[in-house]
C-alpha cells in the first residue's frame, strides 16, 4: 500500500508530504486547490509521461517520491531483487524532472529504468478517473475478470498449461519438418563432430591433470637437481646438517641430566632431528625417481594441443565439449529415428488437441453462461451509481485458433445512454463513468488485485441517495484494499477513515498547495462547507456532525 507521498515543485505545489493510512482516504477541497495535481504526481510514479510543463515556475527541477509497504507482496519484492535492487518490506520510488532534460528514476536509492517501473507500478496502484484505467481499458483483462466472477481461474490455468504443452509439441513437430529437408546433410555433420569428439576420449578434469603433469616433465631437470642437492646438504655430504643436528641433540640430552629445565628443549631437538631425517629420505627418494622424459613431455604437449583444438572448435571447456557431444548424440538419435519419432509425436499432439477441445468447450460453455449473469450483476451496480440507463455487455468472440486462455476473447461493452449501442469501454466511457464502473466491478468482484486504488471523478454528475451509495461501496472496497478518493460530495466524504483537505494558499505573491489532515472538529467544518458552500451555517454544521456520527 502507499504509505507516503512527497511532491516538490510540481505546478502550484512547492513542497508537500502526505502520509496515507489503510482503508478509505478522501481528499476534498475547493476546485483548483490542486487535487488533480496530486493525481498527476502519482501518475509519474506509475511511469506516466514526464513533461517540463509540470515543473513549478521559477524552478529547475520537480521531484515526486512515493513509499510503499510491500510486506504483503513478496512477488514484487522478489522481482526487484532479481533485477538487482534491494527490497524487503519497503519500496521507495523517486522520479525527478529537469528543465535541462536530465530526468531520473530511482528505486530504493538505485537508478532504474522506466520499463521496470511500468512493469512494477500496475501491481501497486490503479487509478480510475480522467486518467487511464489499467484494468478496464485493456480488453486483455476482461477475460480475467469474467473468469474470476465465474470461479474459472483454476480451470483457465489448467487449460493454459495444457495449451503450452500443445504449442511446444506443435513447434517441435514443425522443427522436424525443417530438419527433414536437410536431414542427411545434418546427420553427416553431426556424426562427424560426434566421432571426432569420441576419438579424443576426453575425460572430465583431464586438462588440469595434464597441465600439472606437463609442468613436472618440463621441470624434471630442475626438480632432480634441487632435491638431490638438498639431500646432500641435509644427509649425504660432509658436514651435513643432519649430522650436526645429531651432535647438538646428543649434547643437549647429556646436559639436561644436570638441569632438567632443558628436558623440553632436548625433546624438541629430538623431534626436529626425526623430521629432518624424514625430509632427507623423501628428498632422496624423489630425486631418484625424477628423470627427464622428452617422449612423455611431447605426448603431454600433443594431448593438450588436441584438447585446445577441440575447445576452439566446439566449446570453451572439456566438460562443455562432453555436454555438447551428448546433445549431438541426442539429435543424431532423433534424426535416425525421425519417422517413428515423428509418428509418436503426432499421435501425442492429436491427443492433446482432443483434450484442448474438450476443456476449451467446457470453458466456453461456462463463460457463456457466466457472461449473462456477470453483465446483469454489473448492471445492478452501475444503476445504483447514477447510471440507471447504462448497459453493460460481456461479449465472447470465438477465435479461429485457441490461445493460452481458451477458444474465445472477451470484451466488455458499455453504453451510458439509452438508444446508444454498447461500445468498447476505451472508446465511450468518460473518466467519471470509468471510476463508477470500476467501483461496480469491485462490488461484483471483491478480490484484492492491487493494494491501492485511486478514484477520481467517481462522484461526477451524481447526488442525493446515489452519492451515499457511492460512499458505502467505496468503504466496502476499502475493507480489502487501500482506497484514495477525490470527492466533492459530503455524502461520500463521511465514509472515510482518513480525511485530507487540499488547500490553496497565497504568500509573497506565490500560490502553493497544502494538504491538511483534518481532526474531528475540522472534519465537521469541511463536511459542512461541502454541504453549504462558502457560507457555513449552524444548520450545516449540525447536519455535518449528524452525518459523520451516522457513519
Amino acid at each position: 500500500m502507499l504509505t507516503d507521498l512527497t511532491i516538490r515543485n510540481i505546478a502550484i505545489i512547492d513542497t508537500l508530504h502526505i502520509s496515507f493510512k489503510e482503508g478509505l482516504t478522501v481528499l476534498t477541497g475547493e476546485t483548483g486547490a490542486g487535487k488533480s495535481i496530486i493525481i498527476d504526481a502519482v501518475g509519474l510514479i506509475m511511469g506516466g509521461r514526464a513533461s517540463t510543463d509540470l515543473i513549478r515556475s521559477g524552478e529547475d527541477e520537480a521531484v515526486v517520491e512515493a513509499m510503499f509497504d510491500v510486506s504483503n507482496q513478496p512477488d514484487v519484492a522478489r522481482q526487484l531483487r532479481d533485477s538487482g535492487f534491494d527490497c524487503d518490506n519497503e519500496l521507495l520510488v523517486k522520479r525527478s524532472i529537469s528543465r535541462a532534460g536530465k530526468n531520473r528514476l530511482f528505486i530504493n536509492g538505485s537508478m532504474a529504468t522506466l520499463a521496470l517501473l511500468a512493469d512494477t507500478a500496475p501491481r501497486l496502484i490503479n487509478i480510475y478517473g480522467q486518467h487511464e484505467s489499467q484494468t478496464l481499458l485493456r480488453p486483455e483483462n476482461h477475460l480475467r475478470l469474467l473468469d474470476a466472477y465465474a470461479g474459472l481461474s483454476g480451470q483457465r490455468e489448467e487449460f493454459s498449461r495444457l495449451f503450452e504443452r500443445f504449442r511446444a509439441l506443435r513447434e517441435r513437430i514443425a522443427g522436424l519438418d525443417e530438419v527433414e529437408r536437410e536431414a542427411e546433410r545434418r546427420l553427416d555433420l553431426l556424426s562427424y563432430q560426434s566421432d571426432e569428439i569420441a576419438r579424443a576420449a576426453l575425460q572430465a578434469g583431464e586438462e588440469e591433470a595434464l597441465g600439472e603433469r606437463r609442468r613436472v616433465l618440463a621441470g624434471a631437470e630442475r626438480l632432480g637437481s634441487v632435491t638431490a642437492s638438498a639431500f646432500e646438504q641435509l644427509y649425504g655430504g660432509d658436514g651435513a646438517i643432519l649430522g650436526q643436528l645429531l651432535r647438538i641433540k646428543n649434547a643437549i640430552a647429556e646436559i639436561s641430566a644436570i638441569d632438567h629445565t632443558l628436558d623440553g628443549l632436548a625433546a624438541s631437538l629430538e623431534n626436529a632431528y626425526l623430521l629432518v631425517e624424514d625430509a632427507a629420505i623423501m628428498l632422496r627418494d624423489y630425486s631418484s625417481r625424477v628423470e627427464a622424459d622428452p617422449a612423455a613431455l611431447q605426448q603431454a604437449d600433443d594431448r593438450l594441443d588436441l584438447i585446445n583444438g577441440l575447445k576452439r572448435k566446439y566449446a570453451p571447456t572439456v566438460e562443455a565439449i562432453l555436454a555438447l557431444k551428448q546433445g549431438l548424440d541426442d539429435e543424431i538419435e532423433t534424426l535416425r529415428g525421425r519417422e517413428r519419432f515423428r509418428h509418436d509425436l503426432e499421435d501425442e499432439l492429436e491427443k492433446l488437441a482432443d483434450e484442448l477441445r474438450r476443456r476449451g468447450g467446457d470453458l466456453t460453455a461456462q463463460r457463456t453462461a457466466a457472461a449473462v449473469a456477470f453483465s446483469r450483476a454489473l448492471a445492478v451496480e452501475v444503476h445504483q451509481l447514477a447510471m440507471k440507463n447504462a448497459i453493460v455487455e460481456t461479449v465472447l468472440e470465438p477465435l479461429s485458433e485457441p490461445r493460452a486462455t481458451g477458444y474465445e476473447r472477451v470484451e466488455l461493452l458499455f453504453s451510458p445512454n439509452p438508444g446508444e449501442p454498447p461500445r468498447p469501454l476505451a472508446r465511450i466511457a468518460s473518466g467519471g463513468e470509468l471510476s463508477r464502473l470500476m467501483l461496480a466491478f469491485k462490488q461484483v468482484l471483491p478480490e484484492r488485485d492491487v493494494p491501492t486504488l485511486i478514484f477520481d471523478e467517481v462522484d461526477t454528475g451524481i447526488g442525493g441517495a446515489t452519492s451515499e451509495m457511492v460512499g458505502q461501496k467505496l468503504r466496502n472496497v476499502a475493507a480489502l484494499q487501500q482506497v484514495l478518493c477525490i470527492t466533492h460530495l459530503a455524502q461520500v466524504a463521511v465514509f472515510a477513515g482518513q480525511h485530507l483537505r487540499v488547500e490553496k494558499r497565497v504568500a509573497n505573491n506565490r500560490t502553493t498547495t497544502q494538504v491538511v489532515v483534518l481532526t474531528d472538529g475540522e472534519r465537521t467544518r469541511e463536511v459542512a462547507r461541502m454541504l453549504a458552500g462558502a457560507k457555513i451555517t449552524d444548520s450545516a454544521l449540525a447536519h455535518a456532525a449528524e452525518m459523520l456520527a451516522a457513519h
